[in-house]
């Protein structure tokens, strides 16, 4: 794998990797709660073939600083912060769950940091059914900072509504890509988002479950890339 970098955004120092020709366009990656760039071992290969590939730990994750403190919109200003700094723009966006949020919600606010944006198994920001209990922190070192599954578990149960409004603005063509009916976004979750995002469209891999990229990574690669190809 690449090696890790890292890089001054605000108050925290985020790590990151990268991949691919420094003059090829830029895509990043997102990962999802608890795990961070090297999530994306399976796919980078082949993404990097035609993209820069930069897949960051975000704030909580890996090598990233540890703050403590943490949210979708920590986590949003963050990639922003991360953009900035590099001299990116127009990039293609690709999260998974939590950096799938993350990443609806950058082309939200800044969609002239988005060209393309890829949401794998994006849980909608719509109220859980019922409240959700945090799980006891398992005993021992983690490879992530509970407090953000504590945060992630609180926004779930009540996301601000601001955030749904949201995905109106998203400018960027966008590609929602589902794990079937093993996922843990509700299909018709889905649908619904998709239909509120301008341009957006909708691939269900049945029997992917939540782990699209890691359980199929080809079919996953396959709806990304004929989504990334240039039009005719």
């Amino acid at each position: 794998m690449s090696d890790v970098q890292k890089v001054q955004v605000g108050a925290v120092q985020l790590a990151y990797r990268v991949w691919g020709e420094e003059d090829a366009p830029p895509a990043l990656l997102l990962h999802c709660l608890g795990e961070d760039g090297e999530d994306w071992r399976g796919v980078v290969g082949r993404l990097a073939g035609t993209h820069r590939v930069l897949a960051l730990d975000q704030r909580g994750h890996g090598h990233s600083d540890w703050p403590g403190d943490y949210g979708f919109t920590q986590w949003r200003d963050d990639v922003i912060g991360f953009l900035q700094a590099l001299g990116l723009e127009r990039v293609t966006l690709i999260g998974h769950s939590l950096g799938a949020v993350a990443a609806l919600l950058v082309a939200a606010e800044r969609p002239d940091l988005v060209g393309r944006l890829v949401l794998e198994e994006v849980p909608p920001p719509v109220p859980a059914d019922g409240p959700q209990e945090v799980p006891e922190q398992p005993a021992g070192p983690q490879s992530f900072d509970w407090q953000a599954k504590v945060a992630v578990v609180a926004e779930h149960s009540a996301p601000d509504p601001v955030w749904w409004q949201a995905l109106a603005k998203i400018t960027a063509p966008t590609l929602v890509i589902g794990g079937g009916d093993t996922g843990q976004a509700a299909r018709g979750h889905l649908d619904e988002l998709t239909e509120r995002i301008p341009d957006a469209r909708l691939v269900t891999v049945e029997g992917a479950g939540h782990l699209v990229h890691e359980e199929r990574p080809g079919e996953f690669l396959a709806a990304v890339n004929s989504f990334l190809a240039p039009s005719p």
